[in-house]
């Protein structure tokens, strides 16, 4: 899964079938016009939600059964974070790839739970965490039986309300980690607790962050993407729009071949 550059993108939260294929068929359309491999992701349920009242998703039966139904009529690799150990085996059994939230990266219980699955892995380094404190993680996951990993960079915190992008991570990721070093173009532009106690976000800073972190050397793409992110249930100050996502692309793959960078591999998705 992690041994190609790749783009993982969608909603941040699962919303209905409608929107799912929405975004899905996009995606599709995207991978067959470049030949990057994409794979869908959603979540079932946001756990960290900075306010009690906040939707959540769907919850992880009819979140799988979404995600399932996303793959089987796109044909798209879907993946999905898990919050707690009992979600990684049902998870497991629909999902090609199961993701470790930041916030719970040194979770040892939820990432040997991952490990267990067989499963690639992708785990976010925690805001707080210098590129080298994630080789712990990895070597959890490893121990437990999952070798195709990533570890992905989502920002780090800068005061009280803004997180900052160090470009040389990616590099120390990998020598750190010996595991592909992915960038969040998305979370990376979130101001917690911006918004009234929640998180806000800048999206006007996703292309230029997304474009250096290319030219850094990542190994791939994290982005979260909604047709109408000011009505999305979460998340929707650091989305990119949808029609956004194309051009964005397109800017990449122009950095990865000035750069003589592998080429992305033909024919879409592969799970």
């Amino acid at each position: 899964m992690f041994d190609r550059f790749l783009l993982i993108a969608g909603p941040c939260t699962l919303e209905d079938d409608g929107l799912n294929l929405e975004v899905a068929r996009e995606l599709v359309a995207l991978a067959a016009s470049t030949g990057l491999d994409i794979v869908f992701k959603g979540s079932f349920d946001k756990a960290n939600r900075s306010t009690f009242e906040a939707p959540r998703g769907p919850g992880l039966t009819n979140g799988l059964t979404r995600l399932e139904r996303v793959r089987a009529e796109t044909g798209l690799a879907v993946l999905t974070d898990i919050h707690e150990p009992y979600q990684a085996e049902p998870a497991g059994e629909v999902m090609d790839v199961l993701q470790i939230p930041a916030f719970l990266c040194r979770q040892t219980d939820l990432l040997v739970a991952a490990g267990r699955t067989g499963k690639a892995v992708n785990i976010k380094k925690g805001q707080w965490m210098a590129p080298e404190e994630m080789t712990a993680a990895a070597h959890k996951v490893r121990q437990s039986g999952a070798f195709d990993i990533a570890i992905t960079e989502r920002g780090t915190i800068h005061g009280y309300g803004d997180l900052v992008v160090d470009m040389r991570s990616f590099a120390r990721l990998r020598a750190a980690t010996g595991a592909p070093a992915i960038f969040d173009g998305t979370h990376s532009v979130q101001r917690p607790g911006a918004a009234d106690g929640a998180s806000g976000g800048d999206p006007t800073h996703i292309p230029a962050l997304v474009r250096a972190a290319v030219a850094a050397g990542c190994d791939g793409l994290f982005l979260e993407t909604h047709p109408d992110p000011a009505r999305a249930p979460s998340d929707g100050t650091n989305m990119l729009p949808l029609t956004e996502l194309p051009s964005l692309i397109e800017d990449v793959l122009r950095i990865r071949a000035a750069l003589s960078l592998p080429a992305v591999s033909t024919g879409g998705a592969q799970s």
